[in-house]
């Protein structure tokens, strides 16, 4: 079968996770659904999209309205949701103190009672719905860039398993408005050819050496983690031999010490571009993350400009 049958025991496992590490943050921001004061100035709207199907828009706490700020858009993982990952991830804090704006879309729902993307053949679309994801995630980001100033120059894709699917289908269909993608414990298409961006876009993919439902040395369905990034930074026209190691870096909490290795392709790249490889040694599909993983996951990709 494409993904292990594990899959649909992660949300479970995500869902524990997120209550563990959510203290008293609410996996709903109170000021969407607080009931504002008449006569009150309205500012960006708190969520966006068509009304069968809204995504939900954070904007930083010291958002002016003016300022074009960044842009991130975070995609859950199949069977899990929007609000799940956010609090599992943390996102809503990191967008409010970092300073950039997101996106919290869902993805429909399967004949399973499952939310899912449809990615790519491996996965999650099982039903063969042929839903359009991109045209939907497309209009989430061309709404958002016309109810606040998004710098259209720091746009970035971001998820977990079919979410980190997901986000490698945007940086190849729509490379032109993409400065970079991260994700964790997904996987690119199957074939070089199956994916064919315009403009190079930078990657970086994290992934557990352990990991049971996505397999971090791919199958018949998927690439191995090191084949996808290896053929993003050739996109990008990196020297994909030259790979420099940097100092391992502690990501997960129930790993002892810096557990995680970075490896990054640097060398000969399109200007401004580059691709990372993070392994997490001994890590699951699910990583319980330490309080900092969006703090470097974002701050990642915020260095990355569409060029």
């Amino acid at each position: 079968m494409r993904i292990s049958a594990r899959v649909l025991l992660v949300t479970s496992a995500l869902a524990t996770l997120a209550c563990e590490g959510s203290s008293d943050d609410s996996m709903v921001d109170d000021a969407s659904t607080a009931t504002p004061d008449a006569g009150a100035p309205t500012g960006p709207p708190s969520e966006i999209g068509p009304a069968e199907r809204p995504a939900r828009l954070v904007v930083p706490d010291a958002h002016d309205g003016t300022t074009p700020l960044p842009l991130v858009v975070l995609l859950h993982g199949y069977s899990a949701s929007a609000p799940l990952q956010d609090t599992y991830w943390r996102a809503t804090q990191a967008a409010r103190s970092m300073g950039f704006y997101l996106l919290l879309p869902n993805g429909t729902t399967d004949s399973r009672g499952n939310r899912f993307w449809n990615a790519t053949t491996a996965c999650c679309d099982f039903d063969m719905t042929g839903v359009d994801d991109v045209a939907y995630l497309t209009s989430l980001l061309d709404e958002a860039e016309s109810v606040v100033p998004v710098d259209t120059s720091r746009v970035y894709f971001i998820g977990h398993s079919n979410g980190s699917y997901m986000s490698f289908r945007m940086a190849c269909e729509l490379s032109d408005r993409v400065a970079a993608i991260g994700g964790l414990a997904g996987a690119d298409f199957l074939n070089d050819t199956d994916c064919e961006p315009a403009h190079p876009v930078s990657v970086l993919h994290v992934h557990g050496d352990a990991d049971e439902t996505v397999s971090f040395t791919g199958t018949a369905y998927y690439p191995s983690a090191r084949t996808a990034v290896e053929r993003w930074a050739g996109r990008a026209g990196c020297d994909v031999a030259a790979v420099e190691t940097l100092e391992p870096i502690d990501l997960v909490t129930s790993l002892d010490g810096a557990e995680t290795t970075v490896e990054r392709w640097s060398t000969g790249c399109a200007e401004g571009h580059d691709a990372e490889l993070w392994t997490i040694a001994g890590g699951s599909h699910v990583p319980s993350f330490q309080s900092t993983w969006m703090e470097k996951l974002v701050g990642w990709l915020l260095e990355h400009r569409l060029e």
